[in-house]
């Protein structure tokens, strides 16, 4: 385990202020610091910093924690990796009581180790000749030089079974690791090991501090599935990565060109546009749309001309958008693609296509009239429908009266008849939003959808009753030693959710350790989702004036009376409710005797 020395010293070198700013950009409120949450989408910031607690709480997506617990989300990392991460960031070395105590720990390492290993032996694969020549003649087919491959670390998945599971075995590196780390996978039927990355030309995926985190590999002929990407294991989450991120975090403070394909993404590189960046064989994650806001200002989508990739181009537009950032459309003409799209026209070429990028609604405006003859009058009612529905969702007025004037000019209808029609459809979204966030209101008030504390929502009361012990008893010591001498009777088994149970026995455990109570070291035993909601219960206890005794004993009691009606309700036992009344008794005259 992380010596608990260790973990003090980082928290108190690892200045949560100076370690979040290079996240996100605070600015001071008070004696606290305030930013857009780096975790959800929002444009008016709920993201807060508290020095004083060395803790931050975002009162949008209820993320909170201390230092520790905010390098978890925004890394990507478990517990004795992110305290790893401070280490390293503050100048710590950490001495390990028991380092298989910290197998997260050292399977991430692993991983990036097999990786790094699976790369070199991809590479020696591609450029050997009796092995390579397929994937060679591919990256060459694709006009790439030798440069462009080596500066990508691209290689080669021979068409055999064993060739990659036999050489790291021989590397020692154990089959059960190889399957973790997803470079092979074992047979149903034998058992046995075998490459899962056969046949293909190799992408290794580089994290932004060199690491080979994942790969994706692509067939040499028509067999599905086309391409083939790692899936998710403890040093890779393809959600919160992008492909050549490494390379273009260098060169896109101004703008970022965001590509389909790992293909389209070297192409540009290769013709100098080291902006570029693509996902990982998935749709864009609102986590990747927030680490390109991290590092540039515009995003520039060059996706294919497809009907696919217009779609998929509809949706980056919203998420990059609810981040901040200004996002244009690249419009390709004779080609599917950027990668064809240089190759056929030239760099050149492609780099005055980039200065006519469009706007979202410019792109939108031109796929609608597209698909309707506009010279026919019921077509050119859908058509201004359509366009109508999107300039009603456009949050400034300036900007719906700016597209008014743009799709009034392309359909040859009033402005004044289609602001009609955008205000309308606007007070119908109004509407809609307002049902949608009272209904939302009522199910967080009963705790509907509550995916932390999935019990809370089965008793309202005793949850309610819970929230206050917990947020009294992590913030007061007092209330923690009130329960452990037994002055007020409480144990975990008079709780009634998991999460409330599991919060006392891991607080009245610390508090029993002899040592000064810390709620930082309850990030060993909780995900960041749960410390989130742990850090909310101390920050609403905190808003509150009456936190003394008397309030604990209600909480208690409430507690207690809700979990004997649940099992009342459970047993049909008719005497249930007169033992109830007298168990509640009996604690009551023990509190007094105990005062």
């Amino acid at each position: 385990m992380i010596p608990r020395a260790a973990i003090e010293e980082i928290l108190f070198r690892a200045d949560i202020v100076d370690t979040i700013s290079s996240y996100v950009t605070l600015k001071r409120a008070g004696s606290n610091f305030g930013g857009l949450c780096p975790f959800h989408s929002e444009k008016t910031p709920s993201f807060t910093v508290f020095p004083g607690t060395r803790s931050f709480y975002c009162f949008g997506c209820g993320a909170g924690g201390d230092v520790i617990t905010f390098v978890m989300r925004a890394e990507n990392l478990d517990y004795p990796s992110a305290v790893e991460f401070l280490a390293q960031r503050v100048g710590i070395t950490i001495d390990h009581e028991d380092k298989n105590a910290t197998g997260a720990l050292v399977n991430r390492k692993r991983v990036y180790e097999m990786n790094l290993e699976a790369a070199k032996f991809f590479r020696q694969c591609l450029f050997d000749p009796a092995l390579g020549e397929p994937g060679m003649q591919y990256f060459r087919s694709r006009g790439l030089s030798s440069t462009v491959i080596k500066r990508f670390g691209l290689g080669y998945a021979p068409s055999d079974f064993g060739l990659l599971t036999r050489h790291m075995l021989s590397k020692g590196f154990g089959e059960e690791e190889l399957v973790t780390g997803f470079l092979c996978g074992k047979s149903q039927k034998t058992g046995r090991a075998y490459d899962y990355f056969r046949g293909r030309v190799m992408f290794p995926i580089i994290d932004t501090t060199g690491n080979v985190i994942a790969f994706g590999g692509r067939v040499l002929d028509d067999s599905k599935p086309k391409y083939l990407n790692s899936s998710d294991t403890p040093g890779f989450k393809k959600s919160r990565n992008l492909f050549a991120l490494n390379y273009a975090k260098d060169e896109c403070s101004e703008q970022m060109i965001l590509c389909e394909g790992y293909m389209d993404v070297i192409a540009l590189h290769a013709a100098g546009f080291g902006n570029a960046v693509a996902t990982l064989g998935t749709a864009i994650t609102g986590e990747q749309a927030r680490i390109m806001a991290k590092y540039t200002k515009k995003v520039i989508i060059s996706y294919d001309s497809d009907e696919a990739g217009q779609r998929a181009a509809n949706r980056a537009m919203q998420l990059l958008g609810e981040v901040g950032l200004d996002v244009r459309v690249l419009k390709m003409h004779g080609a599917k693609d950027p990668d064809e799209y240089i190759r056929k026209f030239g760099a050149d070429r492609f780099r005055h296509l980039l200065g006519q990028s469009k706007t979202g609604f410019e792109y939108k405006m031109e796929n609608i009239l597209a698909k309707y003859n506009i010279t026919a009058p019921d077509e050119k009612i859908k058509a201004s429908g359509e366009l109508c529905n999107i300039i009603a969702s456009v949050p400034s007025a300036a900007e719906r009266e700016v597209y008014i004037g743009r799709a009034s000019s392309a359909l040859s209808i009033t402005s004044d008849a289609l602001k009609s029609d955008v205000e309308r459809q606007r007070r119908k979204l109004i509407r809609e939003q307002r049902k949608n966030e009272s209904r939302e209101a009522l199910n967080t008030a009963k705790n509907y959808g509550d995916r932390v504390n999935t019990d809370a929502v089965k008793n309202v009361a005793a949850n309610s009753a819970e929230e206050t012990i917990l947020g009294l008893i992590l913030t007061y010591e007092e209330h923690r030693e009130a329960i452990a001498s037994g002055k007020i009777p409480l144990c975990a088994e008079d709780f009634f959710t998991d999460l409330g149970k599991r919060i006392f026995e891991a607080v009245m455990e610390l508090h029993n350790n002899n040592e000064p109570f810390d709620p930082a070291y309850l990030g060993e035993r909780f995900t960041p989702k749960e410390i989130g909601r742990i850090t909310k219960y101390k920050i609403d206890r905190g808003q509150l004036t009456q936190n003394g005794a008397d309030v604990l004993q209600g909480a208690v009691e409430k507690l207690k009376s809700e979990k004997m009606r649940e099992e009342e309700k459970k047993g049909g036992d008719k005497f249930a409710s007169l033992r109830r009344k007298q168990q509640l008794a009996r604690d009551l005259k023990n509190k007094n005797s105990n005062s």
